[in-house]
């Protein structure tokens, strides 16, 4: 990126950078010293800090005059380690669901507008869904985005819709926000999602939220399947194995079912969906 003669640093967000690794190193720093490292005025330097305080990234100590990480940073170092433990114990069961379907397996989560995967089991077969750890996908043309999208408020999905143009992939793909949240109402009811051939020609998937301890859909899982070896029982079985799947990996998360909390027995997620002959894609 630092090539492109196209970049340009963005000096204020640099600086902000270099304060949280000055922080990060070290005991909590007085004004005077955080500006004399980055050498800048100490008036310029206060903004950055309050600046940065007000988005708790920095914090004072307690008799105001030195500055350390702030709790916004502690936040963000959590949120990375429960991705790494949702990864860790998805993977097993993502491979004994490969095991089971003989197809790709996909784990990611939502952010924006994008699907951003996290976990990949791929299947044996040369004839398969090719894709890589951090890709980045438009949400509206995948099964996992779909499914995810509608785990949120329908007010919210409709202004993350509306926020963006949705590009049209294959001819399949649904681009009108309304059909898209129509679609979502039927997700939400069914406890599934799918992609059918919306985003690649030839491939159908099938999708279900993760749900961590809250209760909240926290990622999706989806096993992918090509057109040239689906039929409904294909789908139906890759279903019923995708649903024990995040079951179990939503358990291992702390997610307690509202019918196991009702009835006193476990249930998986979305728990008694079936396919129905519709096209798990």
């Amino acid at each position: 990126m630092a090539d492109d003669p196209g970049f340009a640093t963005v000096k204020s967000a640099d600086r902000a950078l270099v304060v949280l690794e000055l922080l990060a190193g070290r005991e909590p720093m007085r004004l005077i010293e955080i500006a004399d490292e980055l050498g800048m005025p100490r008036s310029s330097t206060s903004n950055l800090l309050r600046t940065m305080a007000l988005r708790r990234f920095v914090e004072t100590t307690d008799d105001g005059r030195r500055y350390r990480i702030g709790s916004r940073m502690r936040e963000l170092a959590r949120a990375s380690e429960r991705a790494d433990d949702l990864v860790s114990l998805a993977q097993p069961l993502m491979d004994r669901l490969v095991g089971q379907t003989g197809e790709t397996v996909q784990l990611a989560q939502l952010e924006a507008m994008e699907v951003v995967y996290l976990a990949i089991s791929e299947s044996p077969h040369p004839m398969k869904l090719v894709s890589e750890v951090g890709k980045r996908l438009f949400a509206h043309g995948t099964g996992v985005g779909k499914t995810l999208l509608a785990q949120l408020d329908e007010q919210e999905a409709a202004r993350r819709l509306r926020s963006v143009e949705l590009p049209r992939f294959t001819p399949a793909t649904i681009v009108d926000v309304d059909d898209l949240l129509d679609e979502m109402r039927e997700i939400r009811a069914r406890g599934w999602g799918t992609d059918d051939e919306e985003y690649v020609l030839g491939c159908r998937c099938v999708a279900m939220p993760v749900h961590g301890p809250r209760g909240d859909a926290i990622a999706a899982m989806s096993v992918s399947i090509p057109t040239p070896r689906y039929d409904d029982e294909v789908g139906e079985r890759a279903l019923a194995a995708l649903r024990e799947a995040v079951g179990e990996l939503s358990r291992q998360l702390g997610y307690v079912p509202p019918a196991a909390v009702a009835d006193g027995a476990g249930a998986g997620a979305g728990a008694g969906a079936e396919v129905n002959g519709a096209d798990p894609a």
